[in-house]
């Protein structure tokens, strides 16, 4: 019994190894949905309507694009008045 369980435990590490990494996706990127904004719109209706059948991970990308296309870069710089209100 002693020689067994390192023998069990070397299996059970030897069987938990790195996976292969997965193929890339044929789903869009976020950049081509937010230049598409006809697609990004026909895939909003969707995602609305049959949410299971598209999946989480395609529905996810096109609101960060709806969300990218809507705030822009985020890099609007505060431009404040030459002279102060007057109160």
């Amino acid at each position: 019994m002693k020689k067994v369980m390192p023998f069990l435990c070397v299996l059970a590490l030897t069987a938990c190894g790195q996976s292969e990494t997965p193929a890339p996706s044929a789903l869009p990127t976020v950049d081509e949905l937010a230049t598409d904004p006809a697609r990004l719109k026909e895939l909003r209706q969707q995602c609305k309507l049959e949410r299971e059948k598209l999946g989480d991970e395609l529905c996810n990308r096109v609101a960060e694009a709806t969300r990218k296309r809507f705030y822009g870069d985020g890099t609007v710089p505060y431009t404040p008045p030459k002279e102060p209100p007057k109160f």
